[in-house]
């Protein structure tokens, strides 16, 4: 079995997924960084409301319950536009709540990216796009959030869903299909069925969040359980199961949609977070789970 504590999970967030500021950073944009800094320095006392990530990160750290302080499981690390000295308040409200976050970056506006890789992330959620697609180019998962208070509370296990193609995998069927259509992508996969499937932008946290699933036990009470949601149909299924088995990699679920809306489906699910190359299906997500797009592949052109 995988010793997961001597390889954790990294997760890396900026402050204005994990906490509510929007109206701080409203006023940011209205009047600027110095009366964004006094209102920091003088509200440091008061707490900050979770935001969108808030239950991910809650539900991550929980995972190191029974794992030695100095080997934890998951970790999760800070990363800010904002000054050490503004960042105050925010670790106060980490402090608050009770999460164990250790570490964090403070580049005072500058971009924070540099430092995600430094930090052996894993995967990087951020409000910031342009930051979001530096981590990829810089080969780490990432995906933008837009800022809102924490979803509901569905289920104590943490679930997170992916979509396949540009997310897990590569975007050479979203290429086939946006250049011949449905029926040219159902021959190519139907050809290519025992060919696997190149790995996307979060293959490298798909392994990771597998590793330490294996730390636990399987089934239904297990803390951890993954989801497949994606467009694809019978027959185009068959090359994504063999891929799989090919990674070694398991997923709990299996949602193959045909082009149906996923927003429902996740919620029926229970995503604590969706990760999606689609801005189209991320809008659907939204109205339901905390959903997070990957700006990466065919359908989305720089």
């Amino acid at each position: 079995m995988p010793d997961a504590a001597a390889d954790p999970l990294i997760v890396a967030i900026s402050s204005r997924t994990l906490f509510d500021m929007e109206d701080s950073h409203a006023l940011f944009e209205r009047e600027g960084l110095d009366a964004y800094a006094d209102f920091q320095r003088s509200h440091e006392d008061d707490l900050l409301a979770p935001g969108v990530a808030f239950p991910l990160v809650r539900k991550l750290l929980g995972l190191n319950e029974g794992a030695p302080p100095e080997a934890p499981r998951v970790e999760v690390i800070l990363i800010s536009r904002n000054s050490a000295d503004t960042g105050l308040r925010i670790f106060n409200s980490i402090e608050h709540h009770g999460l164990s976050i250790k570490r964090a970056a403070f580049s005072n506006g500058a971009p924070p990216y540099p430092y995600i890789k430094p930090f052996g992330s894993d995967l990087f959620l951020s409000a910031h796009a342009e930051d979001v697609r530096a981590a990829l180019a810089a080969g780490v998962a990432a995906a933008t959030l837009l800022p809102s208070r924490a979803p509901q509370h569905r289920h104590d296990q943490l679930r997170i869903a992916f979509d396949g193609d540009a997310v897990i995998f590569g975007d050479e069927g979203e290429r086939v299909s946006r250049e011949g259509g449905l029926a040219a992508f159902a021959a190519y996969e139907r050809a290519n069925a025992g060919q696997p499937l190149s790995g996307g932008p979060f293959r490298g946290f798909l392994d990771a969040l597998h590793r330490l699933q294996t730390v636990f036990p399987m089934g239904e009470n297990a803390p951890i359980r993954t989801a497949l949601v994606t467009a694809r149909s019978v027959p185009a299924h068959e090359r994504v199961i063999r891929t799989l088995r090919e990674w070694g990699i398991r997923l709990d679920e299996a949602l193959f949609l045909g082009g149906r809306a996923k927003g429902p489906f996740l919620e029926a699910f229970g995503a604590d977070i969706f990760f999606d190359d689609s801005e189209h299906n991320i809008v659907s997500a939204r109205d339901h789970v905390a959903a997070g797009h990957v700006p990466h592949g065919v359908a989305n052109p720089r």
